[in-house]
């Protein structure tokens, strides 16, 4: 069955609108009595059928409804937003791999620079992009795309979040690999494994000194990537892939 994104808005009264009402409607020519599968990006899925087509909005019945639980570790993704359209491809693969908000960084060497007219077209972009992403891999849960932000500021305001254990990214000399961090801190904490994880991955050109001094001060472990010098959407799959198979456990994960 296809499978739309039914916002948690729109939820109680059961209606898409907008794009999934086009897609389903005029694109799809889905007609009343077919059944599709809606996702409120919440945890929420539910078999439905079409009641009724109307003009900008399809009225769907809800047939049965199922909750997902969270994924056992919450691992959020601070991103240096690199050039062309590679934050596309780094938001859909941390959607699929599991990453629970992705906070876009315009850094010192950030080729790409925004202003904040364009900088919210860009987060409604890679929203819908994440959103696209989930409705294809199965993945009730989607990420909070947030608007890009300096490392200051990011730093400044999630100084408070609570992380469980906070890691960047980083080629330099003392960079620890994951399980050496994971070790140290189940000796700290008798065993157990941290519940919130984030990880920073930096632009084209890496961070800048100032701006690793700065992550540092804030607490985050600097992260190997291996002795290969790794493209930046590269980098980004491989931390969160590392940290999912470390952290979701087997029965959280499966080939799509």
């Amino acid at each position: 069955m296809h499978r739309f994104y039914l916002t948690p808005n729109d939820w109680a009264s059961a209606t898409l609108r907008k794009s999934e009402a086009h897609h389903a409607g005029s694109v799809l020519r889905l007609q009343p009595g077919a059944r599709l599968v809606v996702f409120d990006g919440r945890g929420r899925e539910a078999t439905a059928e079409i009641a009724a087509l109307k003009p900008g909005a399809v009225q769907l019945r809800i047939l049965q409804q199922t909750a997902t639980s969270p994924l056992r570790a919450r691992i959020v993704l601070a991103q240096a937003v690199p050039k062309g359209k590679n934050m596309d491809l780094i938001v859909q693969k941390a959607v699929e791999i599991g990453a629970a908000e992705i906070f876009p960084l315009l850094s010192d060497r950030t080729v790409v620079q925004l202003d904040p007219k364009s900088a919210a077209q860009k987060q409604s972009k890679w929203q819908t992009v994440a959103i696209e992403a989930a409705k294809q891999c199965g993945q009730n849960w989607v990420p909070q795309v947030h608007l890009p932000r300096t490392p200051n500021e990011f730093f400044a305001e999630t100084a408070a979040a609570g992380f469980d254990l906070r890691l960047i990214g980083s080629l330099q000399p003392g960079a620890m690999h994951l399980k050496k961090i994971l070790s140290d801190y189940a000796q700290v904490h008798a065993g157990a494994r941290p519940s919130s994880v984030l990880i920073v991955v930096g632009p084209e050109g890496d961070f800048t000194p100032a701006e690793l001094a700065l992550a540092r001060s804030y607490g985050c472990l600097p992260l190997t990537l291996g002795p290969i010098i790794l493209r930046v959407e590269t980098a980004a799959i491989y931390c969160l892939s590392i940290l999912s198979y470390e952290l979701f456990g087997e029965t959280e994960s499966s080939s799509r």
